[in-house]
C-alpha cells in the first residue's frame, strides 16, 4: 500500500492567475510542477512555496486517514518541510 504518486490542487499565483500545481513523488523525493491552463505544458517549479508544501501535507494526511497511504508518511514529509522552511509552524 503506497502513496499515490501524483497529488494536484489548485491555487493562486503571485499575479492572481489561477494555476494549477501538482507534485510527483520518487522515492522519497517531491518534484513540484504548474501550469495555467488546461492544455498548457507542465513546467517545473524547482522551489515551490511554503503554501503548495502545506496542501501536499493536508492531502497526504488525508490520504493517510483514509489508509491510501501508509501512517510514515505524514511525519517524514513534515519532517521534510520543516527543514526547508525552519520558521513554518507545522
Amino acid at each position: 500500500m503506497g502513496l499515490k504518486t501524483e497529488i494536484s490542487w489548485k491555487r493562486r499565483a503571485e499575479d492572481g492567475e489561477k494555476i494549477e500545481v501538482y507534485a510527483q513523488r520518487a522515492g522519497n523525493e517531491w518534484t513540484f510542477f504548474f501550469r495555467a491552463r488546461r492544455f498548457d505544458q507542465w513546467q517545473s517549479l524547482p522551489k515551490p512555496p511554503l503554501e503548495d508544501w502545506l496542501e501536499l501535507l493536508d492531502a497526504v494526511d488525508r490520504r493517510i486517514q483514509r489508509r491510501l497511504a501508509r501512517p510514515e508518511e505524514g511525519p517524514r514529509l513534515r519532517k521534510h518541510v520543516q527543514e526547508i522552511f525552519p520558521a513554518a509552524d507545522l
